[in-house]
Formats: structure tokens, sequence, C-alpha cells
């Protein structure tokens, strides 16, 4: 099984910003140990990161027939992207989104996802091990 992880915007300031949010460690060490993660358990896993929504948008669209599922942390992008919710709900490939915090938890405009009714689910709350969580999904 081979899967993509896709972060979208300032989650490449990861360990930097909000560590009380999101923690100290950068998503560059997140996703060595995501890979690791995955290749003790057979699987594949590509990375790609983007500050712009059109980027992803054309990652999601590429997935098709090269990935078994997309991992997904849109970042603010969650929120109003009608342009990544479209993108989604356009390829057959299941996506999973996750957060590492609890949006539910923090501002009200966090509450509210435009991705969440076309992906397959969501994971939030377990900082990076939302995303281990999510590629379990797939693994099961």
């Amino acid at each position: 099984m081979k899967l993509l992880i896709l972060n979208g915007v300032n989650l490449n300031l990861t360990g930097k910003r909000e560590k009380g949010v999101y923690g100290e460690e950068s998503l560059e060490s997140i996703n060595r140990e995501l890979e690791e993660y995955a290749r003790k358990r057979g699987h594949g896993v590509d990375f790609f990161q983007s500050n712009v929504e059109g980027e992803l948008c054309t990652r999601i669209q590429e997935a098709e027939g090269k990935y078994d599922g997309i991992v997904l942390n849109a970042g603010a992008y969650t929120h109003y992207s009608v342009a990544l919710r479209d993108a989604i709900a356009a390829v057959s490939v299941p996506v999973v989104e996750v957060h590492m915090s609890n949006v539910h938890a923090r501002e009200e405009f966090r509450r509210n996802s435009v991705l969440t009714p076309v992906c397959r689910g969501e994971i939030l709350g377990f900082g990076k091990k939302s995303y281990i969580l999510a590629m379990e999904s797939f693994f099961l």
C-alpha cells in the first residue's frame, strides 16, 4: 500500500509556531517517524507540504492511480477551501482528514470543516499520532 501525506498552509512551521498547540517537533522529524512507521509495516509513503492551495489540489488530482489513500492536514484551508473540497470529491482516492490539535476545543471558526463531508474520516487531537491513526485506518 502507498499513501500520500499532504500538509497544507503553515505546517512547514510545525515545531516553531504555537508550540503549546503543535508541539516542538518539526514537520521533517514527524515525517521521518511516519516514514519509518509505514516501512516497518511494509507500506510506502510520500510527503508533500505547500502553502499554496492550488499545489495541494494538483497533488490530490495526481494521486489517482498512484496512491491507495491520502492523509491530509490542510491547516487553515480546512475551514474555507472549496477548491480542496472539490479536488477531494473529484478523485476516487480516499482521503482521511487529520489535525494535530482538537479543533473543537479551539476558536469557533476552527470547528467547521468544508472538507469533512467528502473525506473518508477525520482524526484530530492526538498530536503527531493523528497521522499514525489515519495511516492505520488504511492499513487495516
